[in-house]
């Protein structure tokens, strides 16, 4: 999602371009994009920061230069009083010198986040076992599993290099699907079909396992490979799970960075919704012909160019205040038969 400088008017809010807006939704940190900063700041609050991320802001000339994030590892967070200190690498800050982002606050202490990596770490344990049996399972030497009776007389099954021999010898095929060739006298070979994944319910309690993990996050399960898609759901994921994270990051940007109280900033989350080109057409043309939308507004929407003569306001004829509706020009034209009539 872009970030959006909105200012307050008393037509409602409008967008602003300049310097400000440009430092934070193109080029944040020096060395990162915006979508780089806004995917570390989100993965630390989700994992590595335990619901914590701070951003040092680098200042110039009195002017925003970097926004800076610190590594998760090396902040600790201490109470002082009715407040905090934030420790970063053996130095101290107080709250309104750094930009801290909080997710699912701490009863205790509001001002610090919990996040979800604990709850997460039994449920992740869980689906690394059931990998690594998958694994273990897939790379098993015999499938299936094999019992060969061998007459205890031979002279080579008395020895572990015996038995071997005895396997390379008649048992072990150069390709797959070679048949093999054993004397019927000194040799019985069983089958045993071991269990497979399906009797082993691994695949049901790692679906189980992806839900919770869905039902923690609160995400939709498709989005880690627990269900199929709906769109829906994935709109109603953006508007509440998404739209949270963002407000969060929205509101202290505007409360750290912004002077002017008439200014805040914005993600423009009608990007992350899904539509189809018939849905936005379809919205596009009504509110072109009632006024409320210019052309060249439409076209953005389906991502075209803007077209000469359609940054203008059209509006049908029947579309006007009511105060004007008896100086209609079908109204006059009627009253004047009337008149003409009556002479």
């Amino acid at each position: 999602m872009t970030i959006h400088l909105i200012q307050n008017t008393d037509n409602g809010d409008i967008r602003i371009k300049d310097g400000l807006a440009r430092k934070i939704d193109i080029n944040p940190c020096s060395y990162m994009t915006r979508k780089g900063f806004i995917s570390h700041i989100v993965r630390v609050l989700l994992l590595e920061g335990n619901g914590n991320c701070v951003v040092y802001p680098k200042f110039q000339n009195g002017l925003i230069d970097d926004l800076i994030p610190l590594n998760p590892s090396g902040i600790s967070f201490l109470p002082n009083g009715e407040s905090y200190l934030i420790r970063y690498l053996g130095k101290e800050y107080q709250p309104d010198e750094v930009l801290h982002f909080v997710l699912n606050p701490d009863p205790e202490c509001p001002w610090k986040g919990e996040g979800y990596q604990h709850v997460l770490r039994t449920v992740a344990h869980s689906l690394k076992q059931a990998t690594e049996t998958k694994n273990g399972f897939m790379k098993s030497k015999w499938k299936p599993s094999l019992i060969v009776k061998v007459d205890g007389m031979v002279e080579e099954f008395a020895s572990k290099e015996g038995r071997q021999k005895l396997l390379e010898q008649y048992i072990q095929a150069g390709e797959a699907g070679e048949p093999w060739l054993i004397p019927a006298e000194q040799f019985d070979v069983v089958t045993v079909k071991p269990l497979s994944l399906t009797d082993l319910a691994l695949n049901d309690a790692v679906s189980l396992d992806k839900h919770t993990i869905a039902s923690i996050l609160d995400v939709p399960p498709y989005l880690v490979g627990g269900g199929d898609y709906n769109k829906e759901e994935y709109n109603n994921f953006i508007h509440t799970r998404i739209l949270s994270i963002a407000k969060t990051i929205e509101q202290e940007l505007t409360k750290k960075l912004l002077l002017a109280s008439d200014r805040y900033f914005r993600f423009n989350s009608r990007a992350l919704y899904t539509y189809n080109l018939t849905e936005l057409a379809t919205v596009g043309e009504s509110l072109y012909t009632r006024g409320l939308m210019l052309g060249n507004e439409v076209r953005d929407w389906l991502d075209m160019t803007p077209l000469e003569g359609l940054s203008e306001r059209i509006i049908l004829e029947n579309y006007i205040p009511a105060d004007m509706i008896g100086k209609q020009k079908k109204l006059n034209e009627i009253g004047v038969e009337k008149a003409e009539t009556t002479e």
